[in-house]
């Protein structure tokens, strides 16, 4: 390590760059555009890509973005969406040319992509997944992967049946904070790890928001156990270096939903506007505006729904024990309605302990930096501050330049296929799936994933 600092003096520590974006190459295996004879690409040739869910997600970050960054190694050759109106909005917006199609089947027969790009609903990205695949694609997926352990099935068995890839796009894995406490720990500098303390907080802004949409129901999404926290989950994965063991969870909705002062269909609507803490006018965000408002005649979907709606059934408020193949234990929560976003996460080992206090929203810090304090037994602590990114902590713009910039490696193991997206997922389900029995659930018992017992925490060569 260095830059070791003095503890009294925090506001002057040296910024340690600490960062990543000069290292970002991938494992041309782990490449989508590389390793099936189908879909080898010419030096020069573009990447056909296909896109299907032309929301706020992969309108912007999946379309908008990529076209305008990485122009010389990829083509759109399709969208497609349920929504007719939303579709050509998207199609605008992005600022592309190419043929638009309500018929997911008939794009795929007729563009014939390399890759398909999913970012539809979370309950249908198995369907997404499992058809672009036998129709001659690899995938790109937003997480989640899948809902429930039967649709994480149906995509293993797509996989090994077409010879395929899917790549589930966990951008937390490259912001140059989460990836420099990956380097800590696999340098040995607090031994062993044995325990993990982390807890996620969701604002009364960001938080409040999946409870306004589709997400608000545990069928479309998963609950937050799936649709957010296997983010955090893939995050302990890849830190911990080992599988998770076994899930016991609890759970309850306490704050949104039934539990409002006020109701109403949606905010626009709303009688309760003046009083209602969260009450939200969709109408002054031209882009969301123009992608939902102006196409609810479509569909009937509401993006500024009411967060009290008397459908809301996903919990606002969690908290599991996981325990993992090689011992380690994690203590884990996840809160929806906190004064900030953020989270909280200490790494314990036996030769000391990594903290680190990320806040996302309200930051408290006067820099533009984020911190990480390594503590040694019997020795001094260590400051280290990594410069802030933009775009989830820096991490976008390095998960795209490797999966769009050929032949790049991946030096920090960053690169996620079906197994990571899996278990990030399995964590959340056997959490719902615990709350629901009040007993501990094993990974193993809900596919044909058989968690691995991995040495953690090698040093780095």
């Amino acid at each position: 390590m260095n830059n070791k600092v003095n503890p009294m003096s925090r506001r002057k520590f040296l910024a340690v760059s600490g960062a990543l974006a000069g290292t970002t190459i991938i494992d041309p295996k782990s490449s989508l555009f590389a390793g099936n004879s189908a879909n080898l690409r010419q030096h020069n040739a573009k990447t056909k890509i296909a896109l299907v869910g032309t929301g706020i997600r992969g309108t912007t970050m999946w379309g908008r973005d990529i076209i305008r960054e990485y122009a010389g190694h990829i083509a759109f050759v399709g969208l497609c969406d349920k929504n007719p109106g939303r579709l050509e909005t998207s199609r605008q917006m992005m600022g592309t040319d190419c043929p638009t199609f309500t018929d997911f089947e008939k794009m795929m027969r007729e563009t014939r992509p390399d890759v398909l790009i999913v970012t539809t609903d979370d309950d249908t990205h198995d369907y997404f997944i499992e058809k672009g695949m036998e129709m001659g694609a690899n995938i790109i997926c937003e997480k989640p992967m899948a809902i429930d352990e039967k649709k994480i099935q149906t995509i293993i068995d797509a996989e090994k049946r077409t010879g395929k890839e899917c790549r589930v796009t966990f951008n937390y894995r490259y912001s140059p904070h989460r990836a420099k406490i990956w380097e800590i720990l696999r340098s040995g500098e607090i031994g062993e790890l044995t325990s993990v303390d982390f807890h996620w907080y969701l604002d009364t802004s960001h938080g409040a928001d999946y409870f306004r949409r589709w997400h608000r129901l545990v069928e479309k999404g998963g609950s937050l156990w799936v649709h957010k926290a296997s983010h955090h989950f893939d995050l302990l994965n890849w830190w911990i270096q080992s599988d998770p063991e076994s899930v016991y969870a609890l759970g309850d909705l306490e704050f949104y939903g039934k539990n409002g002062p006020y109701r109403s269909e949606n905010c626009r609507n709303c009688p309760h506007a003046k009083e209602c803490d969260f009450y939200w006018d969709i109408t002054k965000n031209d882009t969301l505006k123009r992608l939902y408002v102006d196409n609810e005649k479509y569909d009937g979907y509401h993006r500024d729904g009411c967060v009290f709606r008397n459908d809301v059934n996903i919990f606002d408020k969690m908290a599991a024990t996981i325990k993992y193949s090689n011992g380690v234990q994690v203590a884990y929560s996840l809160t929806a309605y906190s004064p900030y976003e953020g989270y909280r996460i200490a790494f314990n080992g036996t030769k000391g302990r990594v903290d680190a206090w990320i806040q996302e929203s309200n930051p408290t810090t006067d820099g533009n930096f984020d911190e990480i304090v390594l503590f040694r037994n019997f020795g001094k602590r260590e400051y280290i501050q990594i410069p802030q990114g933009a775009g989830h902590g820096g991490g976008d713009k390095l998960l795209k330049d490797q999966i769009f910039i050929p032949n790049t490696a991946d030096p920090l193991q960053q690169a996620a296929g079906v197994r990571d997206g899996a278990l990030a997922c399995l964590v959340g389900i056997a959490a719902r799936k615990s709350i629901a029995s009040r007993e501990p659930v094993m990974i193993k018992d809900l596919t044909t994933i058989q968690p691995l017992e991995t040495k953690a925490y090698k040093k780095l060569m």
